[in-house]
């Protein structure tokens, strides 16, 4: 009996996701989730486009088809969000997006009627939150991650209240609001986590129209009508909503141009399950910052330990002999976002935000972010030689791959030199 050699298009469509360095361990269950979104023969076609952006001419070379015939397709699947597009100097330019943050999200962004979304929503469950093995990709290699934690501003003190040494300093960055006030796009579209908890039964009451996306993601997703077209007043006022409600602010982790923003609750939201999950291995870079506890005025009223979505809070003994009962918050830094949420929900003030003793790296932008992603996880190739349409690009992503593996190599290409300011000069001065 002959074995089994030719590939399916979900087969090929699989390997070709995991040339990013955020991939898809294959299973059964994401054949079946690709099933759902790409027909085989959307899938073969879609494993041969290149990694980084490409149009309709270089399509069609990897098709073996006109650009005329690759653009009426590319368009198809930007239209049903499977791509994302943006004009370029007169030019339409086209990108596959990873699974997370891209097409799964986009998938259940708004109501549709061309996907059975309920199916879609009970095959995402099992992948990302039974059978763990992507979660654990997504959120546990390398150290650098896809996402960060965005500061609640309204937590942060007054800076008229606090001397010099002890005054934050929040760099624009790490400010939702300035992502928002600076974006050239806006978009707002249904949490795709909690829309997919809705289909199995599980949703909370969190608000569900509040997923923000920016710039070239945000103009694409509002163009097919992925997502809602909004202005900065309506954004900042969802903002302060998700403040309201206790929501994490989960984005893009880059400095520049973020694409997105989730306004993330702990019940459904996947990050910060991963968060509770393997907290250890730092699945969410933090905030810069952190609670403190007073333990002179905190009563041990537990509020604290309610808001917190990645449960870094817990209650222990105040270990006053006057009052043996009598309990105080304490903070399991570990586990900690430094988001702030629990700040504001102590009712006596007894928690503060302060610096963390070392800040946390941020990326440039998404390339700078793809080149550390694909140095950590062993596929700095498969950026560098991207078109695996083409042989000879196929057996040179090959050797470099080899070369990689090498330990003392990849010590030498570590992703600290990688974070060095003489990179990031570089990386502004090549800027235009």
């Amino acid at each position: 009996m002959a074995h089994r050699t030719i590939k399916t298009g979900y087969e090929q469509l699989t390997e070709r996701l995991n040339r990013f360095p955020q991939g898809a361990p294959p299973s059964d269950l994401l054949f079946s989730i690709l099933k759902l979104l790409f027909n085989e023969k959307e899938a073969e076609m879609v494993s041969l486009l290149p990694i980084r952006p490409f149009d309709a001419e270089r399509a069609g070379r990897a098709w073996r088809t006109s650009p005329a015939e690759a653009k009426k397709l590319l368009d198809d699947l930007a239209g049903r969000a499977l791509l994302v597009d943006a004009e370029r100097d007169g030019n339409t330019v086209y990108c596959l997006p990873p699974p997370m943050a891209g097409f799964f999200e986009f998938s259940m962004m708004r109501l549709r009627s061309d996907l059975d979304q309920k199916a879609l929503a009970e095959l995402f469950y099992q992948y990302l939150n039974v059978e763990e093995d992507f979660i654990k990709t997504l959120f546990t290699d390398g150290d650098t991650q896809l996402g960060r934690v965005f500061v609640q501003e309204p937590s942060l003190p007054k800076e008229a209240a606090l001397a010099d040494d002890k005054a934050l300093h929040v760099l624009d960055y790490e400010r939702a609001s300035e992502v928002i006030r600076t974006a050239s796009h806006i978009g707002v579209g249904m949490c795709y986590c909690r829309h997919k908890m809705q289909h199995l039964g599980r949703a909370c009451d969190a608000p569900m129209d509040i997923c923000m996306t920016f710039n070239g993601s945000a103009e694409s997703l509002t163009r097919h009508g992925h997502a809602r077209a909004i202005g900065v007043s309506e954004c900042m006022n969802l903002l302060d909503t998700a403040y309201d409600h206790g929501l994490v602010q989960f984005g893009e982790n880059v400095r520049e141009r973020v694409n997105f923003i989730c306004n993330c609750c702990g019940c459904c939201c996947e990050a910060l399950i991963a968060q509770r999950r393997f907290g250890i291995l730092h699945p969410v870079h933090t905030t810069n910052f952190m609670p403190l506890v007073d333990a002179g005025t905190c009563t041990g009223c537990g509020k604290c330990m309610d808001a917190c979505p990645v449960e870094a809070m817990a209650l222990v003994s105040a270990e006053d002999p006057k009052r043996p009962a009598k309990r105080k918050a304490r903070l399991l830094e570990e586990s900690c976002l430094g988001c702030g949420v629990c700040v504001r929900a102590c009712p006596n003030g007894s928690l503060s935000l302060v610096a963390r003793p070392a800040r946390v790296f941020t990326p440039v932008d998404t390339t700078h972010r793809a080149v550390l992603m694909a140095i950590e996880r062993g596929k700095l190739q498969n950026l560098i030689f991207d078109n695996h349409a083409l042989a000879s690009h196929r057996a040179l992503a090959a050797i470099l791959g080899v070369i990689l593996r090498l330990p003392p190599v990849k010590r030498l290409m570590a992703s600290e030199q990688m974070k060095s300011k003489y990179l990031l000069k570089l990386i502004s001065r090549a800027k235009p």
